[in-house]
């Protein structure tokens, strides 16, 4: 018997011991991590902010783009109108001015077309059917890359161009 009290001291002190183990392992674990709900709290706050944070960056995105079309355009017109001054024609191409091989920011090459001598039909257009250029019409055709000769058609919308001779550059809903 003198055994069976060793053994039963020496359990029962080992089971305070783990006991006081199982609290304390209990209590580190609540603060080693997190719960399932503060997880979804903490995700649901970074999809929040991402929700907002995405479409506000992709415009600003479009908007540089749109500017750095603008700014292209107008630095071809500039070469262009240093062409006509020097050869006292407007050039028949951009390849005469060394700009045939320039992209718009979306990969599309500008469009560059004489009044003179093109159909009336390709020529581009205002909402009422006008001509918008009486020299040359210089524009990119967008984000979509799709366009047509009246800006009141909605692939045309998102066109940068130049109309009214070069008073206006900029995207074809706002003319």
């Amino acid at each position: 018997m003198g055994e069976n009290n060793n053994r039963g001291k020496s359990f029962r002190h080992v089971g305070k011991n783990r006991a006081k183990a199982r609290v304390r392992d209990g209590h580190e674990n609540l603060c080693r991590g997190f719960t399932f709900i503060e997880l979804l709290v903490a995700v649901a706050i970074v999809a929040t902010l991402a929700a907002i944070a995405v479409p506000v960056f992709t415009h600003q995105i479009h908007k540089a783009r749109n500017n750095r079309a603008i700014a292209e355009i107008i630095s071809l017109e500039a070469q262009i109108s240093l062409y006509r001054d020097t050869n006292n024609a407007l050039p028949g191409s951009l390849n005469d001015i060394g700009a045939g091989g320039m992209l718009d920011p979306w990969g599309n090459p500008y469009v560059y077309l004489q009044v003179a001598g093109t159909p009336q039909g390709h020529l581009r257009k205002d909402r009422f059917l006008v001509p918008v250029n009486t020299d040359y019409d210089l524009y990119s055709k967008g984000r979509d890359g799709l366009t047509q000769s009246p800006f009141s058609v909605p692939v045309s919308h998102d066109d940068i161009v130049r109309a009214s001779d070069g008073a206006f550059i900029g995207p074809a809903a706002e003319f």
